[in-house]
């Protein structure tokens, strides 16, 4: 599938095809997806040594909770708000590849960026500033609700077909429910923010956030260029969403940031992503799969940050309730950490069962 639009460098390539005709291959989503990861990739890998550096000399570092995992009191210092290498990694590579006339690639940039900013003020305050509580839950919520309702009404009323707004139940072909401007708009919110507040609460431990990430956005990748491509989308039984190709590339350039993030940030890790990048993340991957209608998909691949994200509500509630607690210590993978499993063996289990429920969500495309 060709695009209409013309990125940066999609726009020379189209110069040069005039002359040298190998270059139409440019024109493909297909092949700027891959070229976005790989451009993403190495823009963090070149910027990410001097960004840590910059961190560390500005001693933004983690604080550590003295309740926790005793292993743990040796990552404070520990350079934070890392994330922000991601963001800007993925927005260079979204202007670059990326057709700028394509709405749904302003919004899910937008919507990334607006959770980003609200991040990096929480993490600021905590971390520069030493003031514990950061920016208060109260005004983080709200927010983070302008900008979901936001987006989720820019949305809804740019759509041009019923299909567009209707929630889709994986596994059946025709099962779908017309949602409506509310409920559609009401859907998209509780899928943005949250889908940002699970994955920032996932992001406790090294690696643990970020490859789950990058599986999750490459299959959305997936979607997004079958939900975009009549053809394939007709044959498949998907909505048509005609621009919805695009979002592959941010797909891409996401997951090639976050692999190049996951280089610094493995374990022993030399940064931490922070509230900038996981809020930021979560809340984009939300938005592409409110766009290509795969909520459920996103739930099932997800299903390690809803898990996580279930185990801080109960244990909340239990312990309002009863004054007990369900587990050693919330998220889950501090419950596991206190079990005796080492940081490597909760990082990496969890990484396989995300590896799995991706595919799960990926044989949805054909098994409906």
């Amino acid at each position: 599938m060709r695009a209409r639009g013309s990125s940066v460098l999609l726009e020379l390539a189209q110069l040069l095809a005039k002359d040298v005709r190998a270059f139409n291959v440019f024109g493909y989503i297909t092949l700027r997806a891959v070229l976005a990861c790989l451009t993403a990739l190495v823009i963090s890998f070149v910027v990410g040594p001097a960004m840590i550096r910059r961190l560390t000399a500005y001693k933004i570092g983690q604080s550590v909770r003295d309740d926790g995992p005793q292993s743990h009191l040796a990552k404070a210092g520990t350079p934070t708000m890392g994330g922000a290498l991601i963001l800007v990694s993925v927005t260079i590579t979204v202007l670059l590849w990326a057709d700028p006339r394509n709405r749904f690639v302003w919004i899910v940039m937008a919507v990334m960026i607006a959770f980003g900013t609200i991040g990096w003020i929480d993490d600021y305050r905590k971390v520069v500033r030493r003031n514990a509580r950061g920016l208060s839950a109260r005004a983080k919520f709200f927010w983070q609700s302008v900008a979901g309702v936001a987006a989720a009404g820019l949305i809804a009323f740019t759509t041009n077909l019923p299909a567009q707004t209707e929630f889709i139940v994986p596994f059946f072909k025709q099962v779908a429910y017309p949602l409506g401007a509310v409920g559609f708009i009401v859907t998209t919110y509780f899928v943005i923010v949250g889908t940002s507040n699970a994955v920032n609460l996932t992001d406790g431990l090294d690696g643990l956030a970020i490859l789950p990430t990058v599986m999750i956005s490459s299959a959305l990748g997936v979607f997004a260029y079958v939900a975009g491509n009549a053809v394939f989308s007709k044959y498949l039984g998907f909505p048509y969403i005609p621009g919805a190709g695009e979002l592959t590339i941010i797909c891409g350039a996401m997951a090639g940031a976050g692999l190049a993030f996951l280089w610094f940030n493995a374990y022993p890790a030399e940064v931490f992503m922070g509230d900038v990048g996981a809020l930021a993340l979560g809340a984009a991957l939300g938005t592409i799969a409110v766009v290509v209608r795969q909520e459920i998909v996103l739930f099932v691949m997800g299903g390690v940050f809803v898990v996580e994200t279930l185990s801080v509500m109960l244990q909340v509630a239990s312990f309002k309730l009863t004054g007990k607690r369900i587990f050693r210590m919330a998220p889950l993978h501090h419950h596991y950490e206190l079990k005796g499993w080492k940081e490597n063996q909760v990082v990496v289990r969890f990484w396989i069962v995300t590896m799995m429920l991706v595919l799960v969500g990926l044989s949805t495309l054909k098994l409906r």
